[in-house]
């Protein structure tokens, strides 16, 4: 099956438009912290990691 390139613009084109009325900004602002937070995890547990990892092949 074969899709057109216009279709998937317009499908996303369509879906983001039809979400954007219900985005709030609190949302905006929760989904920013949010993402901070999980990066910064995810950022000091694969450093943990590397550092466990090393401590153990010593």
């Amino acid at each position: 099956m074969e899709t057109n390139i216009s279709l998937r613009i317009g499908t996303a084109s369509g879906t983001f438009l039809s979400i954007i009325p219900n985005i709030l900004s609190e949302d905006i602002v929760k989904t920013i912290i949010l993402a901070v937070v999980g990066a910064t995890v995810s950022f000091t547990v694969s450093l943990l990691l590397k550092w466990l990892t090393k401590f153990k092949n010593k």
